[in-house]
């Protein structure tokens, strides 16, 4: 049950990176820096959900 969880959690951060991706796209295109600075940031918090996920697989999810 433990290892579903935490690929679920995987495939939101893959889901969210995607999104992030997008956006950065789209703001580029635009040339809006705003836009530019939350794509970059929903990056890193994707690429931070993800290390949380592989670490819960790993450890068994504990924490």
């Amino acid at each position: 049950m433990k290892k579903a969880r935490g690929a679920f959690a995987l495939l939101g951060a893959a889901s969210a990176a995607t999104s992030a991706f997008s956006t950065l796209k789209s703001a580029r295109g635009k040339n809006d820096k705003l836009a530019l600075v939350n794509a970059v940031a929903s990056i890193l918090v994707a690429i931070t959900g993800a290390a949380l996920a592989v670490r819960g697989m790993r450890e068994g999810g504990d924490r």
